[in-house]
């Protein structure tokens, strides 16, 4: 079936929902991560339905048909693999990949995609520690938390960020936090639910709930 940039777009966009929040996923929440009006997404996702891609009921929201997801994870599988790519093979900082990955991705070529992913030797996570599907759409799935979570003396290592922002990725660079990071917590504050904390058993910093809540760990 051949879809257009739109379309995939919305696949991958209710797709990302899904795995952050379940579903169904609501009209708003999708305008949202779109950047565009409600009734423009109510449009999409009635195109959609008739495509057999999403199921889709007024004020009940939207979810992805078997063959919707099949779509879906196979542009998620690009757009990780690319991100990787570039990250790795290439030096990009993984701050500006995602709008790159963003074109990449619907490049039509399924023969590119499976050589590209044996040139990277299979890499079962992307740069921002999401799992990367393999050709039959399988993930690796591995235990996880966020950093909200730990309790104080507790040691754990950064293994993904939910938010692939460009603002919000460069400042954790600036606070020398990425992947492979060790944070040690040394204070919970109930007031603004920030967090005292060591990283690389070195520098100590006071972080804020939308990092504490956006990057994720796992214990030592």
């Amino acid at each position: 079936m051949s879809l257009s940039v739109s379309e995939e777009n919305y696949l991958k966009a209710i797709f990302k929902i899904t795995e952050q929040q379940g579903t169904p996923v609501p009209t708003n929440a999708i305008a949202g991560e779109l950047k565009t009006s409600a009734a423009s997404v109510t449009d999409m996702l009635k195109k959609l339905a008739e495509k057999d891609l999403v199921a889709y009921k007024k004020y009940q929201g939207a979810l992805l048909t078997n063959t919707g997801r099949q779509h879906a994870t196979h542009l998620v599988r690009k757009h990780r693999l690319w991100e990787f790519f570039l990250v790795e093979k290439l030096n990009f900082s993984w701050d500006v990949v995602h709008d790159m990955a963003e074109q990449l991705e619907h490049i039509q070529s399924d023969e590119l995609i499976e050589r590209l992913d044996a040139f990277l030797e299979f890499p079962k996570f992307d740069p921002h520690g999401d799992p990367i599907p393999d050709a039959s759409g399988r993930f690796t799935i591995r235990n996880q938390q966020p950093v909200s979570r730990m309790s104080v003396g507790e040691m754990a290592i950064v293994i993904g960020v939910q938010n692939h922002d460009s603002q919000f990725l460069k400042f954790l660079g600036e606070l020398n936090l990425g992947l492979g990071s060790e944070i040690e917590v040394l204070d919970k504050y109930d007031f603004d639910a920030s967090m005292k904390v060591r990283i690389d058993k070195d520098e100590t910093h006071l972080i804020s709930n939308t990092i504490t809540n956006n990057v994720y760990v796992k214990r030592n």
